[in-house]
């Protein structure tokens, strides 16, 4: 699907506040209430927004400690048997298929250095996986770019105008 400037412009307010009403929404893209909603619906009807959910500080439920390990896997492991055996931890935030050496990029997030410690001896208990490597991270330096809008992110400048008449769509 396409993104018009509107859908764009919408899509960047719910992320800056996501309870924000229609209406709200609509005073800052010139919009009415009803061709905001009309707009959001579409966006979540074509996998464009996928939910609306709380961010919440890790630390204030007692995940202080986070990790990123690498995985080295034997032979020719599929990405979805690696994705399969990781999703069963509670403790893992994210985990990729990479390029270089290792296979896969697992983050953690766990209560303390030896929580992490028994996540990834549980990982590395995984039968493809032949070795892990992990880091421990120190502090963290960028988590969203401050003041970036999700146009200057999403590379704002191959937007599409929206003609006059797809406004109200």
């Amino acid at each position: 699907m396409e993104l018009d400037r509107l859908d764009r412009a919408i899509i960047a307010a719910l992320v800056e506040d996501a309870r924000q009403t229609y209406a709200e929404i609509g005073h800052h893209v010139g919009l009415s209430a009803s061709a905001v909603k009309r707009r959001v619906d579409r966006l979540r009807e074509t996998g464009v927004i996928t939910g609306f959910s709380a961010r919440v500080a890790p630390r204030a439920l007692g995940w202080t400690t986070e990790a990123y390990v690498e995985l080295f896997c034997q032979g020719k492991t599929k990405p979805s048997d690696i994705a399969l055996a990781v999703a069963k931890f509670p403790e893992v935030v994210a985990a990729a298929t990479i390029t270089g050496e290792a296979d896969a990029l697992v983050h953690i997030r766990a209560t303390d250095v030896r929580h992490v410690e028994r996540v990834i001896e549980r990982i590395a208990a995984e039968a493809f996986v032949v070795r892990t490597k992990s880091s421990i991270v120190l502090s963290r330096l960028v988590d969203e770019p401050p003041g970036a809008s999700l146009d200057e992110v999403a590379g704002a400048g191959q937007v599409r105008e929206t003609p006059p008449e797809a406004a109200l769509r």
